[in-house]
Formats: C-alpha cells, structure tokens, sequence
C-alpha cells in the first residue's frame, strides 16, 4: 500500500443554507474496507442537484461532505476486491456525498478504468452528466428522423443529451442562448433561443410536430412539451419532479444508469470524440464557493470542476 497521510482536506458543510456554508475541512483519509478502493482524487465535478442538498431539500445528516463524480488513482484496494489494481487510473462516483476532496472511498464496483486519452478534468466531471443524459434519452425512447426537443441544451446534461441523439441520427431542436448556438449547430443540433415566442419558434422549425422532449432546466418545459401535443410518456425532466408527476412525464436520473458498464462505454465515447464535453472552467478545493456561485448562474456551457 501507498504510503498515505493521515488528514486530508475535503469540502464540507456543517448546516443546511447557500454557498457561504461550504468549507474545505482537514478531515481523517478514508481507510479501504473491504469491497472498497480508496482513490486519490485528480478532478471532481460539481452538479446543480448539489444546491439543493446543501440546502436540506433532500435531508440527511450533518455535517455533510460534497460530490458525487471524480477521477483519480487508486492508492489502496479492500480485502476481497477483484478487478481493480493499485495505481489504476479510474472513473467513478459516490453515493457518500464525498468527491469533493484530495481522497474519496468507494466500493469496487462503482469505479471504472479511465480511458488513457480521456482528460484529467474532463473525467472528473463526467459521470453524472453521462448517466444522467443516458437516463434521459433511454426515457423518451428516440428513433432515427424523430424530432427532439432540448432544453438547457449547452449545459452539462443537456449537451450531452443533444450529442448522443444527434449521434444516432435524431433531430434535436436545442433551446439555448444564443453565445451557445454556434457550438449546438457544430453538434449537428438545430438551435433556438429560449424566452417568449419559443413554443411558435419550435413549431416553425418543427413542421412535421416534435416527438420528444428531455428538460434539463425547469418544469416550464415539461409544460411546453404538453403545450406542443407531445404525449406525457415522450417528456422526460432531470430536474422538475413535481411537474413531472403532474402531467405524468418521467423524472429519470442517474441513480436509473448507475452501472459501470455504462458509464465505461460513455466514456469512450467522449475519450474517442464522439462526444464533446467542455470544461467551463476548473477551481482548486479552496475555491468551492466560487465555482459554486458560477454554476448557479446557470450560463456554463459543459462542466465546472474542482481540482485538489
């Protein structure tokens, strides 16, 4: 086993508020249990879903820890661990609150080997926006010539949402601010700027009707698929839960495509360019507060990452 220090620094929060609770504590280095790898952290990502945590939406105990994806080296391996080495390079998640820190401990089976030409940072930030986005297309269930809508299609979730349909020969009519709209159209995505008159400029762009809608910004869209005659089994949002329930839409998320599976085929995906995943901008752990403030802005295009 690595020689490895005894405290190391982590973000953490000890009450329920905004970004002002987050702080980076020196903290005890998680100890390898049996079935767990422990893993040296090289680039965390951070995810909307993670203010309302902070925030008690969901509850939970305190104080509380932060991050769900990272990447990074393993540096020590449980007792009855098979399949992953010391010194492996690895993608992976937590369902601990704990990624957002120099070490993070996981079971075995929720890590995966990092393709060698995927990019540090860009693999930090990948496995939520990646099982998300899978979630949600395998939700709406797209075909080859359908016509897609996308909302918040430039953010995380979104653009990676546009280029797996895009990839498989769907027409996605990506709503997103114009700065993004170049980079949609380079994904092969027809854009469209959000704001009043957005349901009459789908329809003109739509002149054979939408088939599908994935929200990843708010219910107002869940609505809008309604609005467009899409059936409520064709809408899926990642974030308007209670909309969802209302018209009867789907809400799926990553917890549906947790598997390392398909996270390892996402992956290279994006290792290989079939998918482009931007990195907005990257912080160390002293920084968390504001990398948060710019990700609650709600303008990056791709991932913001913390970098121990």
């Amino acid at each position: 086993m690595t020689d490895l220090p005894e405290t190391m620094r982590a973000v953490r929060f000890d009450e329920w508020g905004d970004r002002t609770v987050l702080r980076v504590a020196e903290v005890p280095v998680p100890v390898a249990l049996p079935g767990r790898v422990l893993v040296r952290v090289r680039a965390a990502g951070i995810n909307p879903g993670e203010s309302a945590i902070r925030q008690g939406v969901f509850g939970g105990d305190l104080p509380s820890g932060q991050g769900t994806d990272f990447a990074g080296i393993v540096v020590a391996v449980g007792e009855g661990v098979d399949g992953v080495d010391e010194a492996e390079e690895v993608i992976g998640w937590s369902w601990d609150r704990s990624s957002q820190a120099e070490y993070v401990s996981v079971p075995a089976e929720q890590v995966v080997q990092k393709p060698r030409l995927l990019d540090w940072t860009v693999a930090g930030g990948l496995d939520v926006i990646a099982t998300t986005a899978a979630a949600a297309v395998r939700a709406v269930d797209p075909r080859p010539g359908e016509t897609v809508v996308v909302s918040g299609a430039a953010g995380g979730v979104g653009g990676f949402v546009t280029q797996l349909l895009t990839n498989e020969g769907i027409d996605v009519i990506a709503v997103a601010s114009e700065s993004n709209h170049e980079w949609l159209a380079s994904k092969k995505a027809r854009p469209v700027a959000y704001g009043d008159g957005l349901q009459q400029r789908i329809e003109e762009l739509a002149t054979n009707g939408v088939d599908a809608l994935v929200d990843t910004h708010g219910a107002e869209y869940v609505h809008l698929g309604i609005a467009l005659g899409i059936p409520a089994d064709r809408i899926e949002t990642i974030i308007a839960f209670e909309a969802a329930a209302e018209v009867g839409a789907h809400a799926s998320g990553s917890s549906d495509t947790a598997d390392p599976e398909i996270l390892g085929t996402l992956a290279n995906m994006v290792a290989e360019g079939a998918i482009e995943v931007p990195i907005a901008a990257t912080y160390p752990l002293d920084r968390v507060q504001d990398a948060v403030e710019e990700l609650e802005q709600g303008h990056t295009r791709g991932k913001i990452v913390l970098v121990p």
